[in-house]
């Protein structure tokens, strides 16, 4: 609702209009006591979001509203940031007994998909950044500036990339919230909520300015983004939208990060689809690549798991690096001396916070009493783990690196055993926080505070001899504080200096002046007590923001050790080994498997796969359900493994280097877009063939299956020689188009495999074995048969395929593939100059002028000059 005219609106609906227009089109928490409150349109969206009570408040024209209690307010709040809305959240900031009117409001912060902080609201095992996207509308320079921030870890990394290039770079960096101009159009593919800013958020000038004003330098020389213009203005606006939605120190935001595309090796949104990394092609989180591998102990190792399979690297120095880590660690399981040291480190893990999240939260000033308690107990412990890594793992250098970062100074874990009790409460305003021992004066106020046991058991002994109620009783509770409790029987020997507080159904309640004094000084003290805590508790995280980035130094080493530890176990327990990372074009696997599929089957086929320079592409055949899906996908998880450091389902590997991934995959229509079948299989395809490089791998199964035969098979033919002559790409390439198997007889790098099968008299049996040479049969009737198709229809279609086999030499053969394109394109040609010789005799001939012997010789002249072929 938006209104200009305010004057016959209360004081306090005055203010929420004013924190209204500020907060935009978010949904505001308007702070009421115990109570968060939203108004009008608000209300009504908020209350079908969450099935809340909506209400009414005033007469005549009633204003809609909900609430949510304080208590219970981020339980909500995780539920509409998951739905995609974003919150603005008003606090009361004055206090309610000093107020004279309404009690001042601010709104404190805004809590949106991208920029979430909080425990409760953050998924443990993944992480959500926020994306700026900007596009020069007029400029030589037309490539999309991209910066993206992780709030919750303090990451800022920028890159440019392409219009081709955007859809891969958005699903690669999966942001939860994507930020552009208000007057940027982004036509993207991609789920996620999108939010607008001010245009002058996205110039140049003004960007440089706000970064070089936040990380205290002159110039951006240092970043190495200096010719990156459009990318430093993605960052400069993110940076704006972040400061003015946290309205709180940024200090956490580590130096801007140049995230070269050159340095991952590339899956585009349909490849991390088909090869279900993180998320199945149902949608699902399990069974993939990630959760067989997450064997981690902390949710920072599951989260950089997750950003290591959708990074597999292009170079192998880092890669090897990472192996023999992982190697370390398997060595341990290999040689049963995983001994105690070993298992007090994966204790440690377990027991382990999630430090990079808690270190994000002291820094923005909004970290629990619970979480620095967990801190406490790991960074008193990290010494010894920093030894045990010294001890066991001295021979391999980047572990020793990283152990390094473990190194803390001693003083934040000593300020935490000092200050933090040893359970304390949850929240601050509980109180119970700091330990006893840690500030005299909140030891006086406690012990003041505590003391009132011994006065209230006086009091009530001298009341009762004082006026004959043997069964007066002192109590206490929070609403109405202090009181003396007598029975209805009992009121005429009550005294006359008691003042009734409270009447009930058996009893009534009283205060005396006596007892009056001291609520109010117990109350004071319990009062002073909670703003002391509170106090204390504030200085105590100024003063570990100090220690901020040595924290996130010692998480990301934490986070490593995880992964490797994790890799090494599965690989140990799944007879992985460790490939051979070669320079150049190259995949020779031996005796592969499916990472996935062999944990979900009894006993699972391995299989080789060689691809290189002089074999580039493998034709496969056979039949459906025999393997050929399997065998194509186990390849391309087998490379992204090795690509991203982890050992591999294989008895041996050499993967080579390898640029691209490209999957065409499995048939869908894009009902939305309106696209059928066919023509998402050829956008796809034309994806590969634009895109496509001697280092890419290209995994192409039935292509060309959504139309006719005829047009299909031309289609697959020309694909895969385009695939072979022109992108030279590493390729396995599924068909039931046998004309195809003829390939290898023209092309020298292309070979024939198939999987086999074999009838029995109990049906069809897949081998799922990969032998050379194509199939023999496609056996799809028998496929069917065993999907359970009517035997009445199995029959008639046995009869078809005999009657079709037998007068398959009646019929004319396609000859598009009899020859090489170029004999192909050569014969076409010389057809046309005939054609055109012959209509230009033709025309020279005026049949009413010839005689019958002139008209014989013409004749036999054409027969001979056009008719011998």
């Amino acid at each position: 609702m938006t209104t200009t005219d305010l004057s016959s609106h209360t004081p306090m609906m005055r203010q929420y209009f004013k924190l209204k227009q500020e907060a935009g089109s978010m949904l505001l928490f308007y702070r009421m006591g115990d109570f968060y409150e939203m108004f009008y349109d608000d209300a009504v969206k908020t209350s079908r979001l969450l099935n809340l009570t909506l209400t009414t408040r005033g007469t005549g024209d009633p204003i809609p509203m909900a609430g949510v209690p304080v208590h219970a307010m981020e339980q909500y709040l995780a539920r509409l940031v998951a739905m995609g809305e974003s919150v603005a959240i008003c606090e009361q900031i004055g206090d309610p007994a000093a107020a004279k009117g309404i009690v001042e409001r601010q709104i404190v912060r805004t809590v949106t998909p991208g920029t979430l902080t909080d425990e409760n609201l953050l998924p443990s095992n993944s992480d959500r950044p926020l994306l700026a996207i900007y596009l020069p509308h007029k400029a030589r320079n037309r490539k999309y500036g991209l910066a993206w921030m992780n709030l919750a870890s303090g990451e800022f990394k920028v890159n440019e990339c392409t219009l081709e290039q955007l859809e891969s770079e958005v699903h690669r960096i999966a942001p939860a919230e994507i930020i552009t101009g208000d007057s940027f159009k982004l036509e993207l593919n991609y789920q996620a909520a999108y939010s607008k800013t001010a245009d002058w958020h996205f110039e140049l000038s003004a960007a440089e300015n706000k970064l070089c004003s936040h990380f205290g330098v002159d110039r951006l020389t240092a970043f190495g983004i200096d010719e990156l213009p459009n990318a430093t203005i993605a960052a400069g606006a993110l940076l704006s939208y972040v400061e003015n939605t946290q309205k709180r120190s940024l200090s956490h935001i580590k130096p801007i990060q140049l995230d070269d595309i050159q340095d991952y090796l590339i899956l585009d949104p349909v490849t991390r689809r088909n090869l279900e990394i993180t998320q199945t092609i149902n949608g699902e989180a399990s069974p993939t690549l990630f959760s067989l591998l997450d064997h981690c102990h902390t949710p920072m190792g599951s989260r950089l798991l997750r950003r290591f399979l959708h990074h597999p690297l292009r170079d192998n120095a880092p890669i090897i690096e990472r192996q023999l880590c992982v190697q370390a660690f398997y060595d341990r399981h290999a040689t049963r001396s995983f001994d105690d040291p070993i298992k007090a480190f994966e204790t440690f893990l377990k027991n382990a916070p999630d430090i990079e999240r808690i270190a994000t939260r002291i820094a923005l000033s909004s970290v629990r009493p619970k979480e620095l308690a967990a801190l406490r107990d790991t960074l008193v412990n990290l010494p010894q783990l920093s030894a045990m890594i010294t001890e066991n793992f001295s021979d391999t250098p980047a572990l020793l690196k990283l152990q390094s970062l473990l190194d803390l100074d001693p003083q934040p874990a000593q300020l935490l055993q000092q200050a933090i009790a040893a359970e304390p409460a949850t929240m601050i305003r509980d109180g119970g926080v700091i330990a006893d021992g840690f500030d005299s004066e909140l030891d006086e106020l406690r012990q003041l505070s505590n003391d009132s046991g011994e006065f209230l058991q006086q009091l009530e002994v001298r009341e009762r001899e004082a006026t004959g109620i043997n069964n007066l009783r002192v109590e206490y509770n929070r609403v109405h504080g202090f009181f003396i409790e007598v029975s209805k029987g009992q009121l005429d020997k009550v005294p006359a200096d008691y003042r009734r507080r409270q009447t009930l159904k058996n009893v009534e309640r009283f205060i005396t002046p006596e007892l009056k004094a001291w609520e109010d000084k117990i109350l004071s003290a319990k009062d002073r007590c909670l703003s002391r805590e509170k106090w204390l508790f504030e200085q105590l995280i100024t003063q570990l923001q100090n220690y901020v980035e040595a924290m996130h130094q010692a998480a990301y080493a934490l986070a490593h050790l995880d992964v490797y530890k994790a890799l090494a176990y599965h690989a140990y327990l799944n007879q992985w080994v460790a490939p051979e990372l070669i320079e150049g074009p190259m995949i020779r696997i031996t005796q592969g498997r499916h990472p996935i599929v062999e944990r979900t089957i009894e006993r699972f086929t391995p299989n080789d796969c060689q691809l290189d320079p002089r074999r580039r592409m493998l034709l496969v055949t056979g039949p459906n359900m025999g393997g050929k899906s399997t065998y194509m996908r186990q390849t391309a998880l087998i490379v992204l493994l090795a690509r991203m450091g982890s050992f591999v389902p294989a008895a041996a590997a050499q993967i080579g280097l390898i640029d691209r991934i490209f999957t065409r995959i499995g048939a869908a229509d894009d009902l939305a877009g309106g696209r059928s079948t066919f023509m998402v299989e050829m956008t796809e395809a034309a994806t590969i063939l634009t895109a496509a490089t001697p280092n890419s791998l290209v995994l192409m199964d039935e292509i060309g299956r959504g139309t006719s035969t005829y047009d299909g098979l031309a289609l697959a033919w020309a694909i895969a020689c385009r695939l072979l002559t022109h992108n030279q790409a590493l390729v396995l390439f599924a068909t039931h188009y046998f004309e195809l198997t003829r390939l290898p007889e023209q092309f020298e790098h292309v070979a024939n495999v198939h999987l086999s099968a074999a009838e029995s008299a109990q049906g069809l049996v897949f081998l799922h074995e990969v032998k050379e040479g194509p199939a023999s049969r496609s056996y799809g009737i028998q496929v069917a048969q065993r999907a359970g198709i009517p035997m009445a229809v199995i029959r008639q279609a046995k009869r078809e395929l005999d009657n079709l086999e037998m007068n398959a030499d009646d019929r004319p053969q396609l000859d598009l593939f009899s020859a090489p394109l170029e004999e192909i394109n050569e014969q076409a040609n010389d057809d046309h100059l005939e054609l055109k010789a012959l209509k230009e005799s033709l025309a020279a001939i005026d049949p009413d002028s010839l005689s019958p012997r002139e008209a014989l010789d013409i004749l036999y002249q054409l027969k001979n000059q056009f008719g011998e072929n």
